[in-house]
């Protein structure tokens, strides 16, 4: 018996006497797995134990609430999920202000975690701007204010060897975790070193993992390494809660990663999905390169990100009838999501017949310095030398009106990806250049804009974001047990039919009558699918070409109207969950060709068995349906034989309601 077993406390009366067939439920303190938690529980008469911590309020049944002892607790109302859902919203729009909303939310998945998930889905284009770029970032930089519960794991500097990280992992009270996101907060969005407040961005990450991939929430952990931070703000902030202390860096904070992963191989096994999420530029590389071969790991900032901008890139060329290796690329900014982009749109081109070198050459590279050239060689890395503008600097207007009107002058289509979030750190508005190039722009960002009336035709401005993506592989590798994740996997999931574009969420623009749809540049476009991907397949390690494919089919599922008639370059929010499904499909069929699946045997048919792993926010059935025998088959009793024959004794028949059955005794 499980230690939460052994706390259930249960009062219940002889059942099958049938004195009477409740059971009560008590409200107990439970020590659920090293998390003190209060809930409510109850014990059916089989054994079997209701965790009702997950309550379903007004849903419970009449019988639901007689059978569990919930009857005058509740109000006599019945709702269903459905009708909660639309209670929900109708509160969530009452709310003042985005910041408002998201504490909102987090309220209700602590109180209610499947209703929450029922909310997020069937409203991902309202609510994912609030439980993901960009109100995360205001969350995270007020996180100390706001916390209430806690949602992850804090693994510190003191923990510092594997047996300790073993023992803290062990306190988490879901045992078949298959998806981690770790950060360490040095790097959350464009704003800087929040330390243990970046706990708010695995959260969200995995909130949407669920949302839209399906990915079941009791599989998911978020982590946050906190190793201090460097952030004055924070350390002198009353209420901040992670470590006092100046961010430790070197061996001492390398062993630390090294023994987390070592911890989680142990605990959960070495197929394990861990998503880096946020780490400065040099770790976020250094670690990705360090584990990628060894465990099931990828970085979403540097592949996810890639994949979704690719997948934006590829949709151009359906509109400039130019292959990505015949254009020119400039990038403005050159950390770790800039680098992985171009790094990836390279093996593309390559792809389409260029070589290495000419599809180096065919991109450019700025950033604090300057454009990156020869000169700069003894300050660069590698991955700097070979490349140069693309809206990932997170300067906040730094595409001017007159580089935009300039980028119209040389382009007969320019294309402009401002791809920092949050909002107000996006290179510039999808208003500002679709008004600035005359119409003519290709425009992404990585938050989301409202749509753009201009001369009379409706813009409708993409979000590069890499939620297309992640979940779709993160199922794939899950349900095929993927031995890692090839990059090849994010390009399949971009090559297609998407054309608008935005980093942020941005308003619609109407311009000279012409209405425009920003579309946005997401990564949740990627990581929900590929993780979905890496837990379903079981994937062994996650190989870079995992993101092409995720990229090629993230722009496959963008139909012709939103290309042509909007100029949206990447699939409606509300089509997530489905572009999921397929870039898990797409990425399960690479990873079994590559022998990288650890689910032995291949399913006959792959989308059947995704769909199957897909977690519906559905409340459960608690007592099971009962159904009626023939009568005959159903009577109690039965005559009890003499030495002498069938004489009954005088006063021993019983009447037995309500099946009206004798039962007779004989003497001897």
């Amino acid at each position: 018996m499980t230690p939460y077993e052994q706390n259930v406390q249960t009062e219940e009366s002889n059942f099958f006497h049938g004195a009477r067939d409740t059971v009560n439920s008590n409200r107990n303190k439970i020590n659920f797995r090293g998390i003190a938690k209060t809930t409510w529980v109850c014990q059916k008469a089989n054994g079997q134990v209701y965790d009702l911590s997950n309550p379903q309020g007004l849903a419970f049944s009449l019988r639901e609430r007689h059978y569990l002892g919930l009857h005058g607790l509740l109000p006599a109302s019945f709702m269903s999920i459905d009708q909660q859902v639309y209670r929900t919203m109708v509160r969530i729009r009452e709310q003042p202000d985005n910041l408002s909303k998201y504490i909102l939310l987090d309220e209700l998945q602590n109180r209610a975690e499947k209703l929450f998930y029922r909310v997020l889905i069937e409203n991902v284009k309202e609510l994912m701007p609030i439980v993901y770029t960009p109100t995360v970032g205001l969350a995270c930089q007020k996180f100390g204010a706001i916390f209430r519960c806690p949602k992850g794991l804090y693994i510190t500097i003191n923990d510092n060897s594997i047996s300790k990280i073993y023992r803290i992992l062990s306190n988490w009270p879901q045992e078949q975790v298959k998806a981690i996101v770790v950060t360490d907060g040095e790097r959350i969005l464009g704003l800087g070193d929040l330390g243990a407040c970046g706990m708010g961005i695995p959260v969200g990450k995995l909130a949407l993992y669920v949302a839209l991939a399906g990915i079941r929430p009791s599989w998911c952990l978020p982590v946050v390494i906190d190793v201090g931070t460097n952030n004055e703000k924070h350390l002198e902030d009353p209420l901040y809660i992670g470590l006092r202390r100046k961010r430790v860096r070197g061996e001492e904070y390398e062993r630390l990663i090294d023994n987390f992963m070592k911890a989680v191989a142990k605990m959960y096994g070495r197929g394990t999905l861990v998503q880096f999420e946020d780490f400065a530029f040099e770790n976020a590389y250094k670690f990705l390169d360090r584990y990628k071969d060894q465990y099931c790991v990828f970085n979403d900032d540097i592949q996810g990100t890639a994949s979704v901008i690719v997948a934006g890139l590829i949709a151009t060329t359906r509109v400039t009838k130019k292959k990505l290796c015949e254009q020119k690329f400039v990038f403005h900014g050159a950390g770790a999501a800039g680098l992985g982009i171009a790094e990836l749109m390279v093996t593309h081109m390559i792809d389409e017949g260029a070589t290495a070198e000419q599809a180096c050459n065919c991109i450019y590279m700025n950033d604090i310095g300057g454009l990156v050239t020869k000169k700069r060689a003894e300050k660069m890395t590698e991955r700097h030398r070979r490349f140069a503008k693309a809206g990932v600097s997170t300067q906040g207007g730094a595409f001017t009106p007159e580089i935009i009107k300039e980028m119209a002058t040389l382009n007969e289509r320019p294309i402009i990806f401002a791809l920092s979030n949050p909002t107000q750190k996006a290179e510039c508005t999808a208003k500002d250049a679709i008004e600035h190039t005359n119409g003519k722009v290709l425009f992404a960002s990585g938050s989301p804009f409202d749509n753009v009336d201009f001369n009379g035709k409706l813009f409708k401005p993409g979000q590069g974001n890499n939620s297309y993506i992640f979940p779709g592989v993160g199922l794939a590798v899950v349900i095929w047990q993927a031995k890692k994740v090839p990059d090849r996997v994010f390009l399949i999931a971009a090559r297609g039919k998407v054309l608008f574009a935005s980093g942020s969420p941005f308003d619609n623009v109407d311009f000279n009558g012409k209405l425009f749809k920003p579309g946005q540049g997401n990564n949740s476009y990627i990581f929900p699918g590929v993780g979905l991907a890496v837990v379903i397949w079981q994937a062994k390690k996650v190989p870079d070409r995992v993101f092409l494919i995720a990229a090629r089919t993230c722009a496959r599922m963008v139909p012709d109207k939103a290309l042509n008639q909007y100029g949206r370059l990447y699939p409606r929010l509300k089509n997530i969950r489905e572009l999921s499904v397929q870039i898990a499909i797409d990425v399960g069929e690479y990873l079994y060709k590559e022998h990288l699946a650890m689910l032995w045997p291949k399913p006959e048919n792959m989308e059947m068995y995704v769909r199957h792993q897909i977690y519906e926010a559905e409340y459960d059935e608690l007592i099971s349906k009962a159904y009626r025998w023939p009568e005959q088959d159903s009577k109690q009793g039965f005559p009890l034989f003499t030495l002498t024959g069938f004489k009954p004794v005088r006063g021993s028949a019983r009447y037995f309601a309500p099946y009206k059955l004798y039962l007779f005794a004989y003497d001897n």
